[in-house]
């Protein structure tokens, strides 16, 4: 049995293979894929020339046929979990100088902003390995690696799995994932000295968040998550605040949403990797009912533009000498 994934290191880590791959029609219900022979994508520029690397681990719609088989979800309740269209929100990325990395895989698939074994016991016919996490608030809500409910607590599977189940699908979409986003990072890191990673987002429009009244507020247009000042530069933060509320957004910071693994694993200011979460309220850009884009989606997408162009003028050696 393979053992767990060691943390990274920022050295040395192993390359994937990459291929692009077509998404199901806008608006139409999950569409069942082959096994997985293409779960990740890196869309390049033709050379890079900002010290940017954009991460969209949930925008995966290629549903695979082993998932369909076992779930007595009706496909579209099985999208909600999906950040629908945010790998398109920062499409602009490669062409800014800046690498993408997308998942192809769908996150109630396995969630590649999890650690490798989070499970839940529960929904296993057989034993877990002593290295897999059974118990944390992850896992109780039921969206461990292998989610055992989509975003509207509905159950996804019928029965029980395997861990050999599970296995697989961390050896062919989330290790994959995981190797070329490090790569990515890795290779930024060479080139420049540093790396801002953005780890792209999205959010229900009827997600709640505790205000400082201690009292349950709508949540704001965009979370920025930086771990609560750990993965990424104070500065830098502020920074994309001022830039996204001058173009009319509501910002908040780590709540509800500080970052997942991402951000957790991959930030390290003091290693020259600055890992920032973004959070984009879905209402702004797209029909959450029919997984359409509306008429916002062109200005989201254009101030994405805008906030890539920022950050990769942003230098964490001297932070105080850019201008935003």
């Amino acid at each position: 049995m393979p053992p767990p994934p060691a943390p990274w290191t920022g050295r040395g880590t192993p390359s994937a293979t990459r291929s692009p791959a077509s998404n199901p029609a806008v608006g139409t219900p999950a569409v069942a894929t082959p096994a997985f022979d293409m779960p990740v994508t890196v869309l390049r520029p033709p050379r890079q020339t900002l010290p940017v690397v954009v991460s969209s681990p949930h925008s995966g719609q290629r549903y695979p046929q082993d998932l369909l088989s076992r779930t007595g979800l009706d496909q579209l309740t099985l999208r909600s979990s999906e950040d629908t269209f945010v790998d398109e929100l920062f499409a602009s990325a490669p062409e800014l100088g800046a690498p993408l990395v997308k998942a192809e895989f769908p996150r109630v698939y396995v969630d590649a902003n999890r650690e490798a074994f989070e499970l839940d016991p529960a929904m296993f016919d057989d034993p877990l390995p002593d290295y897999v996490t059974t118990q944390n608030a992850r896992i109780a809500a039921g969206l461990g690696t292998i989610a055992r409910v989509v975003s509207n607590a509905a159950p996804v599977y019928r029965g029980k799995l395997s861990f050999a189940d599970a296995l697989s699908r961390i050896e062919t979409c989330w290790r994959p994932f995981h190797a070329a986003l490090a790569e990515t990072i890795e290779a930024t890191l060479d080139r420049f000295g540093y790396c801002i990673l953005i780890d792209a987002h999205s959010m229900p429009s009827n997600v709640l968040a505790l205000g400082a009244d201690g009292r349950a507020h709508p949540v704001a247009d965009v979370v920025l998550g930086d771990c609560h000042g750990g993965s990424c530069s104070t500065v830098l933060v502020q920074r994309c605040e001022r830039v996204m509320a001058r173009q009319g957004y509501r910002v908040h910071r780590n709540a509800p949403y500080a970052g997942g693994f991402v951000t957790r694993h991959y930030g390290r200011p003091e290693s020259g990797v600055h890992a920032l979460q973004i959070e984009l309220k879905r209402g702004l850009y797209m029909n959450e009912r029919r997984f359409q884009r509306t008429p916002g989606f062109a200005r989201v997408a254009a101030d994405m533009r805008r906030l890539i162009a920022v950050i990769g003028g942003f230098d964490p050696r001297r932070p105080w000498g850019d201008a935003d």
